[in-house]
């Protein structure tokens, strides 16, 4: 009798949100992304082209994103920079 190919178990992505520096499923977190065109959207894909930076839905973590030395500040995702930056984040934490 012939076997059957066993499929390897995939895991589930882990990403690990830039302010509070805990590791969740790519799913969980909120992508923030700057397009080589330098816009700044949510990616909900998690697919779309330029430099992002994962953060969790919740109201603390935003704001310290915001406020520490983390990889939002680094690839020009900061309030300063772009006034976009209050219009997401009230739109998308809990």
């Amino acid at each position: 009798m012939p076997h059957a190919a066993v499929k390897p178990v995939r895991k589930a992505p882990q990403r690990t949100c830039v302010a509070c520096r805990q590791e969740q499923g790519k799913r969980e977190l909120i992508r923030i992304v700057r397009t080589p065109e330098q816009h700044i959207s949510v990616d909900p894909t998690g697919k779309a082209n330029g430099r992002g930076a994962y953060l969790h839905p919740v109201r603390s973590c935003w704001e310290k994103a915001l406020k520490g030395k983390s990889r939002l500040k680094k690839i020009g995702l900061v309030e300063e920079q772009n006034p976009r930056w209050n219009d997401l984040a009230w739109n998308w934490y809990d």
